[in-house]
């Protein structure tokens, strides 16, 4: 069978293509005149008669012509990007941050970029992160006098970051629970320790759960530890590539999805009866989880979120070599022994190990500070009930 002709205007469109890069831009504009008389909503069209226009120096022509381009396909990233230039061309320099702005919000990895836009990519990211700076530095220098007069006050973190992110300078990081958003609470990377009056009594006792892991990982190294990321076959991996399978972040459980791991618990008692002592979240099916959680050398765990934000992610630090971070939202804080911390890990957060040795840290999870006792027990009852439908689901039964 044989194979059909491409419309009249596409070939219109490659003749065009070709006389752009020999240099006969007016040729091309010829051809693609017919070719939009054919096809007046065609991209294409419109994108290489910006490209000709430009050839002939003729930049405000190209300007209306990517403007057309975008007039069919709003989202079209090169006609935003060619925009972005020839506003910065014409001299209209507020535009054409503007532009560029907008294009960055649509390109693709730069591994993906084609050679010849890659640059423009990197002369757009310029422009706008030089406005970034100029609007930081204004916005500074105009609240420099009232910051002053509030540099004892507690919390003005919280508007540093607003300052960074209206600045263009941070990002603004949201609660993302993959099971459940209970909406209204907080998106706070890292909870007041006054929140938690028992970190303390677990501080305390860091030289006991350290004598216990150590023995436990000197005795049989990660043979009991499994790799955190357990994707089957076929599924689709996304960041956890890498780290699927992989013993490079590995963990021993105590708890798991709320039912205590009595071997593993046997084998590190004193640790098991101080997570006891402590509030940890209970909810059938769900909670707590409790683990110690090995991070090899030169390794990191990509961003990503948790689960439900009904509860909060506690880290105490057990073996901590040099150049261990981590991040929730726009905050990083390197882990220090004998201290620990409560954050939400719906926020996005990583942690990097850039040390030449394995980091190990005890998590658990406690429940948010902000729900209320009733809150906790209808979300527990809420969430058993949801694991019941499912297994019933499973099983053929009727919910």
């Amino acid at each position: 069978m044989a194979m059909s002709e491409p419309p009249a205007q596409a070939l219109l469109v490659q003749q065009a293509a070709q006389a752009v890069r020999q240099g006969r831009a007016a040729a091309a504009l010829e051809l693609l005149g017919r070719a939009e008389a054919l096809a007046p909503d065609d991209v294409s069209v419109h994108l290489y008669k910006s490209l000709a226009h430009r050839a002939s120096g003729d930049f405000s022509s190209a300007l209306k012509a990517a403007e057309r381009a975008l007039a069919v396909d709003p989202y079209n990233f090169l006609a935003r990007l060619s925009r972005g230039w020839l506003l910065e061309r014409l001299g209209r320099k507020v535009q054409a941050v503007s532009a560029y702005r907008e294009a960055l919000a649509l390109a693709p990895p730069e591994d993906r970029l084609p050679a010849d836009v890659a640059p423009v990519v990197a002369r757009a990211r310029a422009a706008v992160e030089a406005e970034n700076a100029a609007l930081k530095a204004h916005l500074e220098a105009r609240v420099r006098e009232v910051r002053a007069r509030h540099a004892g006050e507690r919390n003005l973190e919280r508007f540093e970051e607003s300052l960074a992110i209206l600045a263009g300078e941070a990002r603004a990081y949201v609660q993302q629970p993959l099971l459940l958003h209970y909406p209204r609470l907080p998106a706070v990377p890292f909870f007041d320790r006054e929140l938690f009056p028992w970190l303390p009594e677990l501080e305390a006792a860091t030289p006991v759960i350290v004598e216990e892991v150590t023995r436990l990982l000197t005795a049989t190294g990660l043979e009991r530890f499994a790799p955190y990321i357990d994707y089957p076959p076929g599924a689709p991996l996304n960041q956890w590539q890498e780290l699927n399978r992989s013993v490079r972040w590995s963990t021993f459980f105590l708890w798991r999805d709320g039912i205590r791991q009595d071997e593993a618990c046997a084998l590190c008692p004193r640790t098991a009866a101080i997570l006891e002592s402590l509030p940890m979240a209970r909810q059938e099916h769900y909670a707590p989880t409790a683990m110690f959680s090995v991070l090899a050398p030169h390794t990191t765990i990509p961003p990503h979120t948790g689960s439900i934000n009904t509860r909060a992610i506690v880290h105490l630090p057990l073996i901590l070599p040099d150049g261990c971070r981590f991040r929730v939202g726009n905050v990083t804080r390197e882990w220090r022994m004998y201290e620990a911390w409560v954050f939400d890990d719906t926020i996005e957060h990583e942690a990097v190990n850039e040390s030449d040795e394995q980091r190990v840290i005890l998590i658990f999870d406690v429940w948010n500070p902000y729900l209320s006792e009733a809150e906790r027990e209808l979300v527990s009852a809420m969430m058993a009930a949801k694991a019941e439908f499912h297994r019933r689901q499973a099983a053929g039964e009727a919910p």
